[in-house]
């Protein structure tokens, strides 16, 4: 069957080595966020509502920084591609000096932002659980950004496993120490919504430290000349500031959209904002896994534009959707079929929940039509990006973002009209991006030669 449509089983087996774990890794980080809202959950709908809203803004308030940080994986990829290996842990340490130049800043932002939940409609008693979530998290940053850029340093030479492995460790500490601050066991201070944020910044010092041994371990600084990369390196810097800035900005600029779409939202009241936490829980625990494939993608697609070999980036390509859409396939299924127990999950028994079933079983329907779109959307952004192509993805995935926005802020503070009409505007946006990046990767004017040869320059 691989033969039918032009993918060889040597590439569909190197796609699957490098995604896999990354799926594994990733899914690992969205069970984490799904139990520490589960654990909200059994406290009361406000403090799990509270964890997304919080949630959201930590990631808003990085998202600038791991945009740019995280594409150390194509750069990383590009260099190992060319067989200059000494390069490579070069581009780790050019992104840890930007993490170490970035913590003032997001130290100086969270403060900055600390009002915004008031100012976004939110109750005051919700407002106050929400900071104090994010107050925690943006303590803990600078271990989050220098995680994010080790993890895309190791995809990036092909090391996935290291990633997997690393990460879930970090998951099978975090679940048991969440639980234990959030409810106050084994012999743990009761801190709710603190704890569960305090479990989340151990774990990842946690993580970092073991991505540490890896790295630090004797095959791999003789492989890669690690005992020289310590250094600060113009070109490579350059380099990573003028492909990696535009995912940085593009990452921003969206989830300052997505966040505040999501605030708007949760103006609606307590069951919105519930409504909006069970259902993105289920997305989330959809669409992280496939960023590990996309993840995989960059890396894949980077080595072989270093490597000049496009023939096989078609086959990559190829793999890729196909993994992609079955994967989303099925889960459209199970959306549409299950949706009622998957939202009752959330619902303490014997409360009066009606109203939050109702909502979230109607939006579970909007997921469920939009899981095939972020199929498209990350395997299609993953080839653009690992070949370099960031600055129209910037344009492009922005425009959409931001118009999605108006078009939010006129349906929900203009005209007051309900939640469903909202939903309804955001799911149209995810498709109309699916098809925007197919038509780029279709176009093909990111694999003219002169555009390849452009990303590969260090200036």
């Amino acid at each position: 069957m691989l033969k039918k449509i032009g993918i060889s089983k040597n590439t569909f087996r190197e796609l699957f080595v490098i995604a896999m774990p990354m799926v594994v890794s990733q899914g690992a980080f969205a069970l984490m966020m799904f139990t520490d809202r589960l654990f909200m959950s059994k406290i009361d709908p406000a403090h799990m509502a509270a964890a997304l809203g919080g949630g959201v803004a930590a990631f808003f308030s990085l998202s600038l920084f791991m945009g740019t940080l995280s594409y150390a994986n194509a750069l990383v990829a590009q260099y190992f591609g060319a067989g200059s290996f000494e390069k490579c842990p070069k581009v780790l340490s050019q992104g840890l000096i930007l993490c170490l130049l970035s913590t003032p800043i997001i130290l100086l932002l969270g403060y900055l932002l600390s009002d915004i939940f008031v100012a976004m409609g939110h109750t005051e008693a919700q407002a106050e659980l929400e900071f104090s979530y994010y107050q925690v998290l943006m303590w803990g940053a600078s271990f989050t950004l220098a995680k994010a850029c080790i993890a895309s340093y190791f995809a990036g030479i092909g090391r996935a496993r290291v990633v997997m492995i690393a990460d879930v460790t970090g998951v099978l500490v975090n679940v048991p120490l969440s639980w234990a601050l959030i409810f106050g066991h084994a012999g743990f201070p009761e801190l709710g919504l603190v704890g569960a944020a305090l479990g989340t910044v151990i774990s990842t010092i946690f993580t970092l430290a073991l991505y540490g041994v890896y790295y630090f371990s004797k095959e791999h600084r003789e492989t890669f000349k690690v005992d020289n990369s310590f250094v600060y390196d113009k070109r490579i810097l350059k380099r990573f500031l003028r492909l990696g800035l535009p995912s940085g900005v593009e990452m921003f600029l969206n989830v300052a959209a997505f966040n505040l779409f999501l605030l708007m939202f949760q103006s609606y009241g307590v069951v919105a904002g519930a409504s909006a936490a069970i259902v993105f829980n289920w997305d989330m625990m959809s669409f992280v896994p496939m960023i590990g494939l996309n993840i995989g993608i960059i890396s894949l697609i980077g080595r072989y534009v270093g490597a000049q070999n496009m023939s096989k980036t078609n086959e990559v390509i190829r793999a890729s959707f196909l993994i992609a859409l079955s994967y989303s396939g099925l889960l459209m299924v199970l959306f549409i079929t299950m949706r009622a127990s998957l939202v009752d999950l959330f619902l303490s028994a014997g409360g009066d929940y009606q109203e939050i079933h109702d909502l979230a079983s109607y939006m579970m329907l909007g997921l469920s039509s939009y899981v095939m779109a972020d199929a498209i959307i990350l395997v299609s952004g993953g080839v653009l990006r690992g070949a370099g192509d960031t600055r129209w993805l910037m344009i492009a995935s922005v425009s959409l973002h931001w118009a999605m926005l108006i078009a939010q802020y006129v349906v929900i503070k203009v005209l007051v009209l309900g939640p469903r009409t909202a939903w309804i505007i955001f799911v149209a946006m995810l498709l109309s991006i699916a098809a925007v990046y197919l038509l780029r990767l279709l176009g093909g004017a990111w694999r003219t030669e002169e555009a390849l040869k452009g990303v590969m320059v260090e200036h």
